[in-house]
């Protein structure tokens, strides 16, 4: 039974108040105070989470439509613990920093995505995935660089599209459903394939996702962090909560598992491999919410929980490299494990978990998505879930520690160190984590949506993932070896982002080349024109004509009496 309370300041407060009040104090304070403030924040928020009742919300009437800015349930709720724990996580991370602006932006953007899976409407819903928006492009602007101002804006205009078409399909479904409230929606309602797109474009669905491949690694080494985190994240939340079951949905998960791995095979830019393995894994995800099952929704919500924490680690790992080097081109990288041997270790732990191998949590997740699609007999997905595992080990199992910290030796090796203290200890939380749910997944099982009945550690389960894992590792080795493997090109790769980015600018560039003949043409023969009215004009009102004479005061009285006549004249008649 819901238990409506009113908006008030009564403690415990609704989920997202602590993190903005923390985002705001973070601006203001003084220098030696912030860090307390970071570290606190998500802390006080989860503790103050932890107090809310069960199925706790707050509700409101908003121009005769009822609004629930707050709605806790079992769906939510595991989402709201995650994005405590992941800003936890990054404010470690980013101890180092002397930077107010990102760590406002940081609080702001985590208190964003809570407020987002808590939105009981579409409208609060709204409202904090615009929120979202502001927060994540501000990141990316704080590395302060021409490529990163760039890629913001790209980044910044997409986002805000989705947020526009969420609100047109928000107003036409709430027109006819006489209300906001978000629950299933589905393709058929009224304004649902609006929602759906804008759902779709945060989720990167294929041909919409070149926004994260983009931006993503034009952010700072510790921004990058923090997107990894929240935002495809929210973007599954409200897939789950308003699409699940949708068939479509598996097959547009199935591409985006598949394709990302082309793509990160050929790629240079580390960070940027990283970026479509998070597709890959969003593709995970997208089935097992098309899939609509019990079973896939926790498999689901599961993995969108491991993810953050292997692909963060990840990402810190590599935010390390970026911070000490300055570089993240997997051509000019190599040997630093020598140097680095921590955060080596770190990242294989990293590695190993999204690979989903055994006693590491991509491995209780990810098996759930896939148990679940063969219970349903999709075959051919099954397979296409397979290939895209195989591919993960590949690209970010092998290629992200193997060129990064092995390889050959790098110019970088003689000066290269361990990072701060801070970021080791985030990236060590992580890899603790990482390993601690893959040993005792059903302390995760526990908090899922649904009751789970369900071993990961089946014979089947392992074998199956360790002889993939097998022949994955094998293949890339024979690659190497016999010197066929895509080189690391010093270039960046475009994909459907060429279209915005390429095609169209070249496009409108030559059709203004082709104009410009015509542009210079028109321009001279108006200005001849003008030239010609102008001397047309002079002819009366110049120095010598006819209108600057100087007239007599008795003539001007006759014509104005004769002026006022006519016009007594017309009147009258």
């Amino acid at each position: 039974m819901s238990n409506l309370l009113p908006l008030t300041w009564a403690f415990p407060l609704p989920p997202a108040v602590i993190l903005f009040v923390g985002a705001v104090l973070s601006l203001i304070a003084p220098r030696m105070v912030r860090p307390f403030i970071m570290v606190l924040t998500p802390l006080l928020g989860a503790l103050n989470l932890s107090l809310l009742p069960e199925n706790y919300t707050t509700q409101a009437v908003l121009m005769g439509l009822e609004v629930t800015p707050t709605r806790i349930d079992s769906l939510s709720i595991l989402f709201g613990y995650l994005f405590h724990l992941a800003a936890f996580i990054g404010v470690i991370y980013a101890l180092h920093l002397r930077d107010r602006l990102q760590d406002m932006a940081a609080l702001a953007y985590a208190a964003s995505a809570v407020g987002a899976v808590f939105a009981g409407d579409l409208l609060t819903l709204f409202i904090f995935w615009e929120l979202l928006a502001l927060t994540s492009a501000t990141l990316i602007f704080a590395r302060r660089s021409t490529r990163s101002a760039q890629a913001g804006i790209r980044y910044l205009i997409i986002q805000i599209c989705s947020g526009v078409l969420l609100l047109a399909g928000a107003l036409i479904y709430a027109q006819t459903h006489k209300g906001l409230a978000f629950n299933h929606i589905g393709l058929d309602a009224p304004g649902g394939l609006l929602l759906f797109i804008a759902f779709g474009i945060k989720s990167a669905f294929p041909l919409m996702h070149n926004w994260l491949t983009d931006a993503y690694p034009e952010s700072t080494p510790s921004g990058t962090v923090f997107l990894t985190a929240f935002t495809t994240k929210v973007a599954i939340y409200a897939l789950a909560r308003g699409f699940a079951g949708t068939e479509s949905l598996i097959y547009i998960g199935a591409v985006m598992a598949c394709f990302p791995i082309f793509y990160a095979v050929i790629e240079n830019d580390l960070r940027r491999v990283l970026a479509y393995s998070l597709i890959n894994q969003l593709g995970f995800m997208v089935v097992g919410i098309g899939i609509g099952t019990e079973l896939a929704i926790n498999g689901a919500v599961a993995h969108a929980f491991n993810d953050v924490l292997f692909k963060g680690l990840l990402m810190m790992s590599m935010g390390a490299v970026l911070h000490v080097t300055g570089e993240m081109r997997g051509s000019e990288l190599g040997g630093l494990y020598k140097k680095m041997p921590k955060t080596t270790m770190l990242c294989i732990i990293g590695a190993a978990s999204i690979s989903a191998f055994p006693l590491f949590s991509g491995f209780v997740s990810k098996s759930i998505i896939v148990t679940a699609v063969l219970y349903e007999n999709y075959d051919l997905v099954w397979l296409a879930l397979l290939f895209a595992s195989a591919g993960v080990f590949h690209h970010a199992g092998i290629k992200i520690p193997f060129f990064a910290f092995f390889y050959k030796p790098s110019k970088f090796v003689d000066t290269a160190h361990e990072p701060p203290a801070n970021m080791l200890i985030a990236m060590a939380i992580a890899a603790t984590l990482c390993i601690g749910i893959g040993c005792f997944p059903q302390y995760l099982y526990q908090h899922l949506p649904y009751a789970i009945e369900y071993s990961a550690y089946d014979v089947s389960h392992v074998l199956a993932q360790l002889q993939l894992l097998a022949f994955s590792a094998l293949a890339f080795t024979w690659l190497k070896l016999a010197e066929i493997y895509p080189p690391e090109l010093k270039s960046i790769n475009l994909d459907t982002e060429w279209i915005y980015r390429k095609f169209l600018p070249d496009q409108i560039k030559q059709s203004l080349n082709r104009l410009s003949p015509v542009d210079l043409q028109t321009r001279n023969n108006l200005n001849q024109l003008f030239n010609k009215i102008i001397q047309l004009l002079s002819l009366h009102h110049g120095s010598h004509g006819l209108l600057a004479r100087t007239w007599p005061t008795g003539s001007m009285v006759l014509w104005v009496a004769a002026l006022l006549g006519l016009t007594l004249t017309l009147y009258y008649l």
